[in-house]
C-alpha cells in the first residue's frame, strides 16, 4: 500500500509514503470527519490511497487571489 499526496488544483504529485502498513492515526486521518475524508482521501482498488491536499504554488495563489477558492479549477 502506498499513499500519494496530489495538489487538488494542479495535480502536482507533492509526495509518497511507501509503507506496507500505515497508522491512518499516526496520519492524522482520524482526525477528519466523514465529509473531509470524502473531500480528501480516496481509495483505490489496490489499496493505495490518494490525499487530496495543495501545493505552494497553488496555496500561494490563493492567498493573493481569494476569488479563486469560488471556482473548482483555477489553474489553465
Amino acid at each position: 500500500m502506498a499513499i500519494f499526496y496530489q495538489c487538488r488544483h494542479c495535480d502536482l504529485k507533492i509526495g509518497q509514503i511507501d509503507e506496507k502498513k500505515v497508522d491512518s492515526s499516526t496520519l492524522g486521518f482520524d482526525q477528519l470527519n466523514s465529509e473531509e475524508r470524502e473531500n480528501v482521501l480516496a481509495y483505490q482498488t489496490n489499496g493505495d490511497i490518494q490525499v487530496k491536499t495543495i501545493c505552494e504554488d497553488c496555496f500561494d495563489a490563493l492567498t493573493i487571489n481569494p476569488t479563486f477558492h469560488e471556482i473548482d479549477s483555477f489553474i489553465q
